[in-house]
């Protein structure tokens, strides 16, 4: 979005959107994220721009002995609203797992110390996440798992834990049953723990049609395009979806 981050920003605006949450991946692009999101404060004032700082699991082979530190103290600016992206990703593996592990208990008592939600990741590593979690309660603080594509059991147990389940453009993708399936598990989702996000650039809704029209990345203003496969899934409209969805994303995020 170098090139083009105040078109993208005006086109989210135009679509409806009430803000946006730019993600923390690593150490150097939490800095990026908060520094983003202060300087597009600054410059316009239709969106509300904040920023979550963390290490995904994909860079938890990064860290080191200061990173707990410098996370810390990016947490601390007003613009931060959650940690992470982190969490375990034991399908791809980039980072050893045992990294992985330690690295996202160390965000866990991050958030608790701070008193920031968590926004997690989790790929093929369900059992050892909620282990951890577990062992960390009481957390005192409220967890996301965003960008869910797992089965029904696995969304029960989130849920049971007392976390949220965000819901991006992989329920537009109709390959492989991936639609079908979330659907499934989306209607199932109690209300006020439904969050629907973008995971832009990444996962550009399918259902956008035909293929030559649709964006060669994904960016916020697609959100309406995942909030219309949710609300075909759950039965709702999509003016009761966007009612309850935003109230439940603004008080997680406290914004």
């Amino acid at each position: 979005f170098e090139n083009d981050v105040d078109e993208v920003m005006e086109r989210a605006s135009a679509a409806g959107l009430k803000a946006v949450v730019v993600t923390g991946t690593s150490v150097k692009a939490s800095k990026a994220a908060i520094a983003f999101a202060e300087e597009k404060a600054k410059q316009q004032d239709k969106l509300g721009m904040f920023a979550t700082v963390g290490v995904h699991p994909h860079d938890a082979k990064t860290c080191n002995d200061e990173t707990r530190d410098v996370l810390r103290a990016l947490a601390s600016h007003p613009k931060c609203v959650a940690i992470g992206e982190c969490g375990l990703d034991f399908d791809r593996n980039f980072s050893p797992q045992d990294v992985q592990r330690e690295v996202f208990e160390m965000q866990i008592k991050l958030a608790k110390e701070l008193g920031k939600p968590l926004f997690m990741h989790c790929r093929d590593a369900a059992d050892d996440l909620c282990e951890i979690v577990k062992r960390n309660q009481p957390l005192g603080v409220e967890g996301v798992v965003h960008c869910f594509t797992g089965s029904m059991e696995e969304m029960r147990r989130f849920v049971d834990l007392g976390f949220h389940i965000g819901i991006t453009g992989w329920i537009c993708d109709d390959r492989e049953g991936r639609s079908e399936e979330l659907s499934a598990v989306v209607a199932s989702v109690p209300e006020g723990k439904l969050m629907i996000e973008t995971d832009a650039p990444y996962l550009t809704p399918r259902s956008i049609r035909p293929n030559k029209v649709r964006p060669w990345r994904n960016e916020p203003c697609l959100l309406p395009h995942v909030m219309s496969k949710v609300s075909e899934a759950r039965g709702e409209t999509m003016e009761t979806l966007s009612e309850h969805a935003l109230k439940t994303t603004q008080k997680f995020f406290g914004i």
